[in-house]
């Protein structure tokens, strides 16, 4: 299926895999109210549809996101309150994006072949992998502009080291692939001729495992990973009891056990 002409085309493979695209090309992918609308409810309706196994996050054009439209940004000044409960409103609703991302029951998995700014490398940090072409640059340079990345700090300092996350944070400058690679902002950097072909390798690879193990993993990843050691450990522990109890847990071991291979059922 695809849809065109929209800030955020949709196409999905006969593997599951549903490509989401960043179209908003002449304004390099800007988070705007609208395009933050357009995800939110893309993240809620295949998170909600069985159909959809793995989504890659791509874009069109030299840039994958921008971050924020800072035009409309400014725009939002024009009030007595000096914009203040339009930048509140604003900031919820690509909070609520972010999040969005993070509790989809679906892998997530960007796809980054330009260049990912503030909210925009916010938004790659916030995707569970991320493969990028060796030409793709990240940073949240807020500090060129008197507005420091604070939201974007969550995603980065969840993702990467404390010094990393900072470095990134307080120069503003911008981090070749490779080097985003290093530092685990992206999982690979690999030729940009091959990006899509790698993203979508390894969304088939993921595609092809029960969709229930999935999504069970994925939650109780973010769930454990801010509880002290031994709730994490008493958590984890309760997860696997009840996974242990489903269908496909029950086959894939016993596929496993009687080396055939599994059928699953996703539940």
């Amino acid at each position: 299926m695809k849809h065109h002409g929209t800030l955020l085309l949709r196409e999905m493979s006969d593997e599951g895999v549903l490509r989401l695209t960043l179209n908003d090309v002449a304004r390099r992918n800007a988070l705007s109210e609208a395009m933050l609308a357009e995800l939110g409810t893309a993240f809620a309706e295949a998170g909600a549809d069985p159909a959809v196994r793995v989504i890659v996050l791509a874009a069109n054009g030299p840039a994958f996101c921008a971050g924020h439209d800072l035009k409309e940004m400014t725009a939002g000044r024009d009030t007595p309150d000096r914009g203040r409960a339009y930048f509140a409103q604003v900031m919820a609703q690509c909070s609520g994006v972010m999040q969005g991302i993070v509790a989809c029951p679906k892998p997530v998995i960007a796809e980054v072949s330009g260049i990912a700014t503030a909210a925009g490398c916010q938004l790659v940090a916030s995707c569970d992998l991320a493969i990028a072409a060796e030409s793709a640059k990240f940073s949240t340079p807020g500090v060129h502009i008197g507005l420091f990345c604070s939201t974007p700090m969550v995603a980065l300092s969840r993702n990467l080291s404390a010094k990393h996350a900072m470095e990134m944070l307080l120069t503003g400058d911008m981090v070749p692939a490779a080097r985003a690679a290093e530092i685990g902002l992206v999982n690979a950097a690999v030729a940009a001729d091959d990006v899509q072909a790698r993203t979508m390798e390894m969304a088939r690879k993921i595609a092809s495992k029960s969709s229930m193990t999935l999504a069970t993993g994925k939650r109780a990843f973010y769930t454990q990973r801010d509880m002290p050691l031994a709730d994490a450990y008493e958590y984890a522990s309760q997860v696997m009891v009840d996974n242990m109890l489903t269908h496909d847990a029950a086959e894939g071991i016993g596929a496993f056990i009687e080396k055939r291979p599994a059928l699953w059922q996703d539940h």
